[in-house]
């Protein structure tokens, strides 16, 4: 009789943290009080130092209000048990959304220079943005005219909110209970939530070690010591002098012009960051060896390619970003579809031949289940056909607000039904599985894009700002998973959802409101704005000109001989792989290095993996397992608490009044 195969490290993965026995209800009126100061003290520096910076605060908003919220308890002698802390970390995570930042990107593209010169601004819908030059110059939003598109922005709040909930939901049900996925970044997020927990007075009673505290200050040591190198000495010097100070170059050093020679069109470059070393210490070692070992490929393979004519537009010239982007362009767009594809449908065979294994073994009373699930009675989960018909329902309502603005193009209705019903699900379900067995997103460049341009639209814009069902739900699976660890009923998060949204709402438009209404959005007050946004509204006015008429780049990037092949050559990859007894989690890191990742970030994650594998492993055993994911998550905390220090002082010089004498 044979029996069910399982990947050793998927195996080891899975059983590093267990979840625990009892599940308790993690929501509490604190929590609120939690997001209300997440939304008016951090939200706003957030929002200002992406417009001068290009980057947030990162993780240290929701690191920061656990830990204060742990010290206010503590003198309020009131223990807050792992579901409050977990449910406060969420919450400060997701109340830092800002739906609204995105008007800010609206009222300047509807009157950029790119804009005009390729025909969209005289285009563009006033359900997007008014393009009339009288209401633009008040800078408010908080006017009639930007009803409509406040309003479209409210309704994708909603509608996107229940489905990350909803369908997300799902995903983890079918990855995690049903496939037995370890998710190995979820255990980060978990042991920094445990950690912190370990400080309560009823587990130093019953006599554990706090190790996990202790493990994640070294960590948490380390990502501020590196912090203030990499990111504080910048955007403070940045901020105070005219030219920034970089020790390390950010965001990476580019070395594609020095090899050109020797590797046409293949980008190389270094990310001096060190979070993705930690990371690749986290992640398993398959999954990076995988991503290194289709790094070299990619070496191998683009300049075979750049030489038959295949990767035609890229020039001698050219560095990281116009690189990837013409490779997708040429090839990689297309090839991707195929691969992607070819891996859904793999995984949907596994899971179908699993089930019917399992089931044969259980009539035979053979089944072991080598993992540990957690009680779904106590878990709070929910009906299938709940999550199913909400997702339909959303879904449905996406394509008819979408119909109603377009005008029921038939081209265009057939593409919103197959977003929603075929694209949506089955990308969700790929990113799921890879978030499941090596922590990682798959991203299929330009697939909007293409569908748009085949449905056959002409005439107009308005078909690029459309509220299409086109999203990525499957990252969503790795909350559930961490809820899980934390002995967090799935309540808990839906009940935040429910209080977090109209909070959100408000506190992001009225403080992108008031930060357009202290300058013009672009301007020298915001340099990041103003050296980026023309180079971005110049490629989206490349996009947005593809329905008007004449030659459109992505109507060549649509290309069927390469999907077959990237659909031929995924199947064959999975199934010999599989057929050979590879691990797995090398064929999802084969997917993901094949042009997917920047290589700059791919060699220090193998050299992390690297590490952790011949080293750490062998000096402490699997100790370091459970070590690392608590370090991680040290790290990143370090690192988040440096970035907003740094936050806050640029936005006080910012701030200042600068007088002529």
């Amino acid at each position: 009789m044979s029996t069910i195969r399982y990947d050793r490290e998927l195996e080891q993965y899975r059983n590093l943290m267990l979840p625990p026995d009892r599940f308790e209800e993690g929501f509490r009126w604190s929590s609120l009080a939690g997001a209300l100061f997440i939304a008016f003290l951090m939200v706003p520096g957030a929002m200002y130092m992406q417009l001068v910076a290009g980057f947030g605060v990162g993780p240290a908003a929701q690191w920061v209000t656990v830990i204060l919220f742990i010290e206010v308890a503590r003198r309020a002698h009131r223990r807050l048990r792992r579901p409050e802390l977990f449910v406060l970390f969420y919450m400060a995570g997701a109340v830092m959304a800002s739906p609204f930042a995105g008007l800010l990107w609206r009222q300047f593209y509807v009157q950029s220079g790119p804009a005009y010169g390729a025909g969209v601004a005289q285009e563009i819908p006033d359900w997007y943005a008014p393009a009339d030059p009288n209401v633009l110059d008040q800078r408010s939003f908080m006017m009639l005219r930007w009803l409509p598109a406040v309003a479209l922005v409210t309704f994708l709040m909603f509608i996107s909110r229940l489905n990350n909930a909803i369908l997300g939901y799902g995903l983890f049900r079918v990855a995690s209970d049903i496939e037995k996925l370890p998710f190995p970044m979820a255990t980060i997020g978990a042991q920094g939530i445990m950690a912190l927990a370990e400080q309560s007075e009823e587990e130093k009673e019953r006599g554990e070690a706090p190790w996990r505290w202790r493990v994640f200050s070294i960590g948490g040591i380390l990502g501020l010591a590196f912090g203030v190198i990499y990111v504080g000495l910048p955007t403070v010097t940045g901020a105070l002098l005219k030219k920034p100070i970089m020790i390390l170059p950010i965001p990476w050093t580019d070395f594609t012009r020095k090899t050109q020679g020797l590797l046409p069109a293949v980008a190389v470059g270094i990310n001096w960051d060190l979070s993705n070393l930690v990371y690749g210490m986290v992640l398993p070692f398959f999954a990076m060896l995988g991503s290194f070992v289709a790094l070299l490929v990619t070496l191998i393979i683009n300049p075979i390619l750049y030489y038959h004519g295949v990767l035609r537009s890229w020039n001698p010239n050219d560095e990281t970003v116009p690189t990837m982007y013409k490779n997708n362009i040429d090839f990689y767009f297309s090839f991707t579809i195929g691969v992607s594809a070819a891996i859904a449908l793999a995984g949907i065979w596994q899971i179908i031949s699993g089930l019917r294994q399992r089931r044969r073994l259980e009539r035979a009373g053979q089944l072991q289940e080598r993992f540990q699930v957690a009680d779904h009675t106590q878990r709070g989960d929910i009906k299938a056909p709940l999550v199913i018909g909400t997702y339909v329902l959303t879904t449905m309502a996406y394509i008819l607000l979408s119909g109603y603005l377009i005008g029921w193009h038939r081209g265009v209705m057939i593409v919103l039904f197959l977003m929603g019903f075929a694209y949506t699900p089955v990308i969700s379900y790929v990113t799921a599985r890879l978030e499941g067995m090596a922590g990682q997103v798959i991203q299929i460049p330009f697939v909007r894009e293409a569908a748009f341009i085949l449905s056959g639209y002409t005439g107009d814009v308005d078909v690029w700002f459309l509220p299409v069902p086109l999203y990525n739900y499957g990252t969503i699976t790795v909350l559930y998973r961490q809820a899980e660890l934390t002995g967090t009923r799935f309540w808990s998060i839906w009940k935040a959802e429910i209080v977090l949204t109209p909070i959100v709402l408000i506190s992001t438009i009225f403080f992108a409101n008031f930060i357009w209404s202290l300058a013009p959005i672009p301007s020298a007050r915001y340099p990041y704005t103003e050296k980026i946004w023309e180079l971005n509204a110049a490629m989206a006015a490349i996009v947005h000109s593809a329905t008007l008429g004449g030659h459109s780049i992505f109507r060549e990037a649509f290309r069927w001989e390469y999907i077959l092949s990237g659909g031929v050559f995924g199947l064959l990859l999975f199934f010999v792989m599989w057929a050979l007894r590879i691990p797995v989690l090398f064929i999802f890191g084969m997917l993901r290095g094949l042009n997917q990742t920047l290589p700059h970030v791919v060699v220090p994650q193998f050299i992390g993996a690297l590490l952790s594998r011949f080293y750490f492993e062998r000096k402490m055993g699997l100790k370091w397992r459970q070590y690392v994911p608590v370090v991680a998550a040290g790290f990143a905390c370090g690192m988040g608490l440096i970035s907003m220090l740094c936050a806050g002082i640029t936005f006080l010089a910012k701030a200042v009044i600068q007088l002529p004498y």
